[in-house]
Formats: structure tokens, C-alpha cells, sequence
């Protein structure tokens, strides 16, 4: 049975949506859907066109016998701006605010919504970058690292503070605890990173920079490279001796736990990506 233009589209769209990143031949979907490759041409040409008009990314295409289309996930910087705004005002409200100085963030950090958009923006910062993997530490940082793998299309990896029976052989670091300057210890499964891998790391809230700096000396264990530290939210402590840059979306600029009053604003995410990493 012949199938339709219009099941061809709805089937197309949906397959280079759960396929980021990803290669797919013209043959491919010619076979799927016994449609000549001129046909399947004109579909993908619509389909990129609705997805630069709609901000949902890009679709490219690479000519030739070995060549396809790979499908870039993408947000504008309207629809980023728009999200950090939302988050601030959330975060401004004096409830969040924990004994410690700590801010209450599960809730957010707990919708499929949130994590959708978030990831999305964070993927689109890194489309270039050639990432392998994504780095967290357990455990809030965790839905954060899945979502933005997912729009990359890599696997992630999570770091833990105590050892698993189930994650084999492991690598642990030492480092200094940015908030406590305590001596702390992470460990990563031996089989969890391969060598020579771009590394993007994430987390929710960096207080004092030293959790992302044991993810940092930890990606040099396993020989690989250091390709960004994006963060949700930081907090107003100073950050001191970091040899890399880090991103945050939103920024804990005072806390006063006296008043219960906490001053929100927007990170340095905005003003650190460069122009063309946004549709």
C-alpha cells in the first residue's frame, strides 16, 4: 500500500527527533517508506523548513553516496532568554530559601517540563563541541545530565561520593570542597568513560566550584578533555582557583537568611555563548 506524503512527514519528523545527531541515508527512509529518493528529498525539505520556522532545530544535509541528513537540536536565544526569566522569578520567592544558605530546587528540577527546556538550551550551547559524553554528580545533577544527553545524543556518566558494588572497578580523585574546604572523594567506574573523550559537565547548584573541580580532575584520570561546565544555578560565594570557565543559567546574587530574602538574576549563560550557537 502506498503511503501517503502526509504519514511520510509525521513518521519522518518523528524518527529525526529521537535521532539527534545521528547520520540517517536517504535510502534509509526511501526503503522505509518505498518512496523514490526524489520524493523523500522534497519531504526532508519541508520538514527543515518548518523546524528553522518553528525553533526546533536544523536539518542538514550531506550529498553524495556515503551522505544523509543529520538533525541538530536547537532553541532560539528568545526562547532561552524566555526560560531563564521564568526561573528567576521562581527562585526569587523567599520559600525556597533552606537552612545553610541552600536553595530549594527539587521541584523544579523534578518537572519533565523544565528538564525538557533545559536540556534543550544546554545541548544547543554544545552542538558544535563534538561532546561524548555528559559528566554529573549524583544526584541532583542526574535529570539535568540525562536530558541534556538525550538532545545530544551521548551517553552520560555520574559520578559518585561512595562506592557501588555494581559499578565494578572504579577511579576516585581527591579534591577541595568549594563550600566546606574539606577533603573530599569522588569515584567514576573504570567502565563508564572512555579514554580520549570531550566531556561536557553539568550539575544543579555550584556553591564554591570544588565539586566541578573533582569532575574536572577527574576527566584527566581517564585521559580525556574537558569541553564545559554548565551549571542550573550558582550561589553567591566567591569561586576561587579554577583553570576553566563555567556557564549558570540563573544566579543566587544575595542570600540574607536573617530576613528570609533571597536576590535572584540571570547567570552568565546569555552573555557567554557565541551568536551562531542559536537558531
Amino acid at each position: 500500500m502506498k503511503i501517503r506524503r502526509s504519514e511520510r512527514l509525521i513518521d519522518a519528523t518523528n524518527y529525526l527527533l529521537n535521532n539527534p545527531h545521528t547520520l540517517i541515508p536517504l535510502t534509509y527512509f526511501a526503503k522505509r517508506y518505498d518512496s523514490a529518493k526524489s520524493s523523500i528529498s522534497e519531504d526532508l525539505g519541508i520538514v527543515k523548513k518548518t523546524f528553522l520556522k518553528r525553533g526546533i532545530g536544523f536539518l542538514e544535509t550531506l550529498p553524495g553516496a556515503g551522505g544523509g541528513v543529520i538533525y541538530t537540536p536547537a532553541v532560539s536565544k528568545e526562547v532561552a532568554s524566555d526560560f531563564i526569566e521564568e526561573m528567576v522569578e521562581k527562585l526569587t520567592d523567599a520559600k525556597r530559601l533552606l537552612p545553610g544558605g541552600y536553595v530549594y530546587l527539587s521541584d523544579l528540577l523534578g518537572s519533565p517540563d523544565v528538564l525538557r527546556r533545559l536540556g534543550a538550551i544546554i545541548a544547543t550551547q554544545y552542538a558544535d563541541s563534538k561532546v561524548d559524553a555528559v559528566m554529573t554528580v549524583a544526584t541532583k545533577g542526574i535529570p539535568i545530565a540525562q536530558s541534556v544527553a538525550s538532545y545530544l545524543n551521548v551517553p552520560f556518566v555520574i559520578v559518585r561520593r561512595d562506592s557501588k558494588i555494581t559499578e565494578g572497578s572504579t577511579v576516585s580523585v581527591n579534591y577541595v570542597s568549594g563550600s566546606s574546604s574539606r577533603i573530599e572523594k569522588m569515584e567514576l567506574s573504570k567502565r563508564s568513560l572512555p579514554e580520549n573523550s570531550r566531556v561536557l559537565v553539568v550539575d544543579d547548584f555550584m556553591k564554591g566550584g570544588g565539586t566541578v573541580s573533582g569532575m574536572e580532575g577527574m576527566i584527566k584520570e581517564f585521559n580525556s578533555e574537558l569541553v564545559g561546565v554548565t551549571v542550573f544555578a550558582e550561589s553567591p560565594q566567591e569561586v576561587k582557583n579554577l583553570d576553566f570557565e563555567t556557564t549558570s543559567l540563573i544566579k543566587v546574587k544575595k542570600i540574607d537568611t536573617d530576613k528570609q530574602k533571597l536576590q535572584v538574576e540571570a547567570g552568565s549563560f546569555l552573555k557567554d555563548i557565541r551568536p551562531d550557537n542559536f537558531s
